[in-house]
């Protein structure tokens, strides 16, 4: 009872609790890249080496997205997945007139155990910061976590598809694949590593995966070779022969 009331006080005032897993996560990356996200997108797309990339919660293609710019720049092939119908329209709207571009809307999910999602009602979403617009959830606790009251959530129905079904349908062709679905990152990721033979740099968001998740996830990408390093709230992964071809001074 103590720390709902804390949790309520703290989101009214703008603010939040921090989530245990972060902490937890954080201790399992002792990497810290010294480049940023913009530095390592810009080298892989100058130097031609992302011929095609997914996108995996591209929301509406503009809010908190840092791809936008490069798929635009470097007119690079792409699919792009969001599940919420509103932001689906959004995300073809933000890139019309361009070819490269596939839409996909769906929900990414292991073994399709995802049928609905929570977001914030519409009439609704006004209340809060423009964050909140970039939180859709499979668990209805992660938006309350985030300061939005119970009764401004709803569901939304969605179709679903393997991460295996998704690459399949694209012929196995992904080199670069940012994910960032609010927590259920390292399901997809697990997935991807226990069933596929494609090896591309990841991009994820760390901090509201399950701590067991994401220890199953780190063991994983030790397992397949990869490197993995953090970069403010993301954890940026390259296969081995990747790194090689990068030729960053990366460790």
């Amino acid at each position: 009872m103590l720390l709902k009331i804390i949790k309520k006080i703290t989101g009214i005032c703008g603010f939040k609790l921090i989530d245990k897993n972060l902490i937890k996560n954080s201790r399992l990356l002792s990497k810290n890249n010294l480049y940023s996200l913009d530095f390592i997108f810009e080298y892989l797309f100058e130097n031609k080496m992302i011929k095609q990339l997914i996108q995996i919660g591209s929301n509406d293609g503009q809010r908190f997205d840092e791809i936008n710019k490069y798929i635009k720049k470097y007119s690079t092939n792409c699919v792009l997945v969001e599940p919420i119908k509103i932001y689906f329209n959004q995300l073809k709207e933000n890139y019309k007139n361009q070819d490269n571009v596939i839409f996909e809307n769906l929900a990414v999910s292991v073994n399709n155990e995802i049928n609905h999602l929570y977001k914030v009602k519409e009439s609704k979403i006004n209340n809060y910061d423009e964050h909140i617009k970039g939180i859709t959830s499979f668990d209805k606790n992660h938006l309350i976590k985030h300061g939005v009251k119970s009764s401004h959530i709803e569901i939304e129905k969605v179709d679903s598809i393997s991460i295996i079904n998704l690459i399949d349908k694209y012929k196995n062709k992904v080199d670069l694949m940012i994910i960032d679905t609010e927590g259920y990152d390292g399901n997809i990721i697990i997935d991807l590593l226990e069933n596929s033979n494609v090896k591309p740099i990841l991009v994820f968001e760390y901090i509201h995966i399950k701590y067991e998740i994401f220890s199953r996830l780190i063991d994983k990408l030790n397992n397949k070779n990869y490197s993995y390093y953090k970069i403010n709230e993301n954890v940026v992964c390259f296969p081995d022969h990747q790194k090689i071809k990068l030729n960053l001074d990366i460790n």
